[in-house]
């Protein structure tokens, strides 16, 4: 049960500005639990915050052991873009009420809000290597480049997957490829299941090569 004297907020993420939003937070007497995959961070940490742990924030495991369902509010502040959204995905998907994201460029923060987020703020402006770009083709909708290799896009489902599951669309095979959420309407699937069956109107979020997601975008 949720205490409505005393909230409780998860920080994702202990960089400059998630380390910063965690002691105010606490200072102001507020629970905060901290969550970051670098050890040497969170044991610098654990000198100014009372609950810090060492994890990934992106594996739903790690979330599941900071017993989310008590958390009122999440800051996710992971450097990592990937992490960043899998993170935002999955607390929106495991139920916390309001989830902030750390976005590193507007087309970054376009896609978190597609993805669940219930607001997105810009702590950074000098990711100048990881800007989004747009890709000539109608279908698309976002499509951010996340490291030298590897890219992230949502474009609208093509017609040829409707009524077709995740199997019977064989991304993985023909685009080196994978479907890591489904937005239908107001919901978002993360992960959806190899059974999963597209459905018209659906915006597909895969995550694949550059070459495999610039491809699907130039067929579709």
């Amino acid at each position: 049960m949720r205490d409505n004297k005393r909230k409780q907020f998860l920080v994702a993420g202990l960089g400059l500005f998630g380390i910063s939003v965690a002691k105010t937070l606490q200072n102001m007497g507020y629970d905060v639990f901290a969550v970051d995959s670098d050890e040497n961070v969170v044991e610098e940490a654990s000198g100014d915050l009372t609950y810090v742990v060492c994890g990934d924030a992106s594996d739903r495991r790690t979330l599941q052991a900071l017993t989310i369902d008590d958390i009122d509010v999440a800051i996710v502040s992971i450097g990592n873009v990937e992490g960043n959204m899998m993170c935002t995905m999955l607390l929106k998907e495991m139920g916390v009420p309001m989830v902030v994201s750390k976005a590193m460029n507007e087309l970054h923060g376009a896609m978190l809000n597609k993805l669940g987020a219930d607001k997105v703020v810009f702590a950074e402006k000098d990711m100048g290597e990881r800007v989004a770009h747009n890709i000539v083709s109608s279908s698309i909708v976002d499509y951010i480049e996340l490291s030298s290799a590897i890219s992230v896009m949502s474009l609208a489902c093509p017609l040829e997957f409707v009524g077709k599951n995740l199997i019977e669309a064989d991304l993985r095979r023909r685009y080196d490829v994978n479907v890591v959420a489904i937005k239908r309407g107001k919901d978002t699937l993360v992960n959806p299941k190899a059974h999963e069956v597209f459905q018209p109107g659906d915006e597909i979020i895969i995550l694949g090569t550059h070459e495999g997601v610039k491809r699907m975008g130039v067929e579709f």
